[in-house]
């Protein structure tokens, strides 16, 4: 039985590990290609190394000429760029009153800009073709209401959800879909320092304060992202998926 996204090509960023790395892995059980990009050459060369199909590219969202060689390369090979998962990015806990200008900066950098530089790069080559395309966001709960301690964080993750709005409605003639991801507390390598994942009885409160009385894992991000990249989803654009276990219904 062929997998649903036999034949589909993606790009993952962030792919080395975390969320990035196992929707790579689904992707690939999937039937697809992957291309997982990071700046973390040596464990994304491992994590490629251990999925079928996939190969792994250094990238820094943040740098338009790695972008613009990056897809230009997918497209010279492959013909087509039918995901986009721009899953990159970084975490600031620190109150908005002590951030510097410099790492408010470098989160935009990364969060912000390095997304927009992944949509309308894979975006202007796609219309190019002539070929639909499936963009996913992630963004975050952060980014449908502000989190005290991430000011910087929440306020990249609003800008993903506005983004992913706009772009829906400037592409959809073009058969290409853009839909945001946003993910509540999930158990990755981002995450693993906040006290929720460190101190078992903040863990606790915060497992009884979710109705699905859990945190969440990688892969139940991964099982969004494969939705809304396969036909499945072909009628969802411009739309807000939350995984957070219920706590924002």
């Amino acid at each position: 039985m062929a997998g649903r996204l036999e034949g589909k090509v993606a790009v993952i960023t962030g792919g080395a590990r975390g969320q990035g790395a196992e929707e790579g892995r689904l992707f690939s059980t999937e039937g697809a290609t992957v291309v997982l990009t990071d700046v973390l050459d040596e464990q994304g060369e491992q994590t490629a190394a251990q999925i079928d199909n996939a190969t792994y590219r250094h990238l820094d969202v943040r740098s338009e000429p790695e972008w613009e060689a990056l897809i230009k390369e997918v497209m010279d090979q492959h013909g087509r760029v039918d995901v986009l998962v721009n899953n990159a990015g970084i975490d600031l806990v620190k109150k908005l009153a002590a951030t510097s200008l410099e790492e408010f900066e470098r989160v935009v950098a990364i969060n912000q800009t390095g997304t927009f530089l992944g949509m309308r790069t894979t975006a202007n080559a796609m219309i190019s073709a002539e070929k639909p395309c499936s963009i996913i966001n992630i963004s975050s709960v952060a980014g449908l209401e502000g989190v005290a301690n991430h000011g910087a964080y929440s306020g990249t993750k609003f800008a993903v959800t506005g983004m992913t709005k706009a772009a829906a409605k400037e592409w959809g003639r073009y058969g290409i879909r853009v839909n945001s991801v946003h993910p509540g507390l999930i158990e990755t390598p981002m995450t693993e320092d906040l006290r929720p994942f460190t101190d078992p009885q903040v863990r606790a409160k915060a497992e009884r304060n979710i109705p699905m009385q859990r945190m969440g894992q990688a892969i139940d991000i991964a099982n969004m992202v494969l939705f809304l990249a396969t036909d499945e989803s072909s009628y969802c654009t411009g739309q807000a998926f939350t995984v957070d276990g219920g706590v924002h219904p």
